[in-house]
């Protein structure tokens, strides 16, 4: 039996160290995000790190404790073959995780955690943004690591004997002596012995995000946002009359009359385009001193353009319900994936309706992705059309059509539409400037850039159409992006600058042209819209009329695990995994999207 303990102390050992060599190998993955650490810090995301090694260490010793306990009273074959498994899938997890989390990190921020396992109901999109080199690479990088891991716990296992302890003296004492390694093997899975059990903050100890998401077990993170759930009553900050008297003071005057009308009629024809992507630092940028979105960059001097947009998070289905709900978005959680809850939101489209207007969505893509199509007909569209629909003769992208064919099929929706005498509300959602950035021109070296030159050069050609069409006089044309980008690469998921998006009103309905210098939210568009058209918008509990007489104007935003709220004076970014200020701005800020956020899921509960 002696062997048998050997054989655990040596599986928890063997288990950290090779967990921890996944923190070195992801700074070397990230070479250049954290090449201004400094030799102590770097040694910080080891030590820092290490305490959910020893976690994931300890849940993987569990059941090989239990075998060898069982082992002790009933000698078995089948222990030894269990004890194998158990290991080889424990690599496996351990391995793909590792992989999986070194190729996400570079697009979404973040330590790998449950949200993947929302874009896996729909495999084929969620492939569509990994190209085949990084399919190879991350699958090598499994290979490799996973038969690391699995030389070492074969040569442990080695140690593993199936024998009878003897008398029932020596099987108590060991019996005994395997209970206590049990105990500390708990107090491993527990993350010690102090009132804080084991959570990713634990890893956090650095004011730069990079080091802190290198010291992250990915493993753990995914393990332990799934077991977590979605708690409803997490960021619970303050009682709910104090919430409540705080929320009513930000949305103060919200009902009130417009201080300007932007509209020469009451009832246009809407066209609202949602720009996959559109990060204000992509469609801002120049190369070589060439634009990389001359499209919109003109069109700003024609319309209503607003300056200081923020995106409501960093994907497209929280985006698209921020935009067509006025609802703003979750750091861990997407509404829209909860058929059930998110049927019961307010939308747009079905105000819109109940004022006699048709409502249609565009894509080019598979609208069941993420459940966007349940959601889009349960909150008041009547058409939707996808790529299911769609049977051009041209090439495809992995995500569907490119935006140029689909920019002309919209252009000819629209013209049918206005052959109808109710007036229509139609959107389009592009999809060219995604991942992996298969467009047919190649304007600028990065990829990236071109598909954005490309989307735009699309917008803009449906633009100067309508323009062209009798219908430009009654018609009020949205371009406003889903999402932003994170560029410069590497820039922070939680920075101000990541979650600045473009929004310009355009077409014959408006007045005239201006500049809107307000902060304002991707939520707050919905509000903003129905105000101008007349419409009552008191059940969009969480959009502001930009143009309400409220003189308190801030835009608010989440990322996983935390939120940021800017204005005029700057701005504060708290981290919700160590409540924490990342970036101080004032107490009222910090107020604001304390409230925000609690009020989010307190309206979420109810649905």
């Amino acid at each position: 039996m002696v062997s048998n303990i050997l054989f655990i102390l040596l599986l928890f050992v063997g288990t950290v160290v090779l967990l921890t060599l996944q923190k070195p190998l992801f700074l070397l993955w990230y070479a250049e995000l954290a090449s201004e650490a400094e030799v102590a810090e770097l040694w910080g995301v080891v030590s820092h790190g290490i305490s959910l090694d020893a976690t994931m260490a300890g849940y993987i010793c569990a059941i090989p404790i239990l075998l060898t306990l069982l082992c002790l009273w009933l000698p078995s074959i089948w222990w030894l073959k269990l004890q194998r498994w158990w290991c080889i899938a424990a690599a496996v997890i351990l391995a793909v995780t590792f992989s999986v989390n070194l190729g996400l990190y570079e697009f979404w921020g973040f330590p790998l955690d449950g949200s993947v396992f929302q874009y896996l109901a729909t495999p084929k999109e969620a492939m569509a943004s990994v190209t085949l080199s990084q399919f190879c690479i991350q699958s090598l990088v499994a290979v490799v690591y996973g038969a690391l891991l699995i030389v070492m716990y074969n040569a442990v296992l080695k140690i593993f004997k199936v024998q009878v302890a003897g008398r029932w003296g020596r099987k108590v004492v060991y019996t005994l002596l395997l209970l206590l390694i049990a105990g500390v093997d708990f107090l491993a899975i527990r993350g010690g012995t102090t009132t804080a059990v084991a959570n990713v903050s634990k890893a956090y100890f650095s004011d730069k995000t990079i080091l802190n998401h290198a010291a992250v077990n990915p493993t753990f993170s995914l393990l332990s946002s799934i077991s977590d759930g979605e708690n409803l009553d997490r960021y619970n900050y303050y009682s709910t009359e104090q919430c409540a008297a705080q929320m009513a003071t930000i949305m103060a005057e919200n009902d009130a009359e417009p201080t300007e009308n932007l509209l020469t009629q009451s009832r246009p024809n809407i066209v609202l385009i949602l720009a996959e992507s559109f990060g204000r630092t992509t469609t801002d940028c120049t190369v070589g001193g060439q634009a990389v979105a001359p499209n919109l960059q003109r069109l700003k001097g024609e319309g209503v353009w607003f300056e200081n947009m923020i995106a409501s998070s960093f994907r497209t289905d929280r985006g698209v319900l921020a935009t067509l709900s006025g609802f703003c978005s979750q750091p861990t959680m997407s509404i829209m994936k909860e058929p059930q809850r998110a049927s019961h939101l307010p939308s747009i489209a079905r105000s819109l309706r109940r004022e006699g207007y048709r409502t249609s969505y565009i894509h080019g893509g598979d609208l069941n992705f993420t459940n966007m199509a349940s959601y889009l007909y349960a909150t008041g569209f009547d058409k939707l059309v996808a790529y299911k629909d769609l049977h051009f003769d041209a090439p495809t992208s992995k995500w569907g059509y490119a935006d140029d064919v689909l920019a002309d099929y919209f252009t000819g929706h629209i013209k049918e539409q206005s052959e109808q005498s109710a007036p229509y509300f139609a959107v389009w959602q592009t999809l060219s400037s995604h991942e992996p950035f298969d467009v047919p021109t190649a304007v600028f070296e990065d990829k990236m850039l071109s598909s954005m030159h490309f989307a735009d050069s699309c917008i803009g050609r449906v633009v100067e159409s309508l323009r062209q069409s009798e219908e430009w006089d009654n018609t009020l044309i949205i371009i406003v992006a889903d999402h932003a980008y994170p560029y410069p690469y590497g820039i922070s998921a939680s920075a101000v600058e990541r979650h600045r998006i473009p929004m310009l009103w355009l077409g014959g309905a408006l007045k005239g042209q201006k500049r809107v210098d307000s902060y304002c939210s991707q939520s707050d568009f919905a509000a903003t819209l129905l105000a101008q058209l007349g419409i009552a918008h008191s059940d969009f509990l969480l959009s502001r009329d930009i143009f309400a007489p409220n003189p308190y104007k801030f835009g608010y935003y989440t990322f996983n695990n935390g939120f940021g709220v800017v204005d005029a004076t700057g701005s504060t970014i708290y981290d919700c995994t160590t409540e924490s200020v990342i970036l101080e701005g004032s107490a009222e800020q910090e107020l604001v999207g304390k409230t925000m956020l609690q009020s989010t899921y307190n309206i979420i509960k109810q649905l």
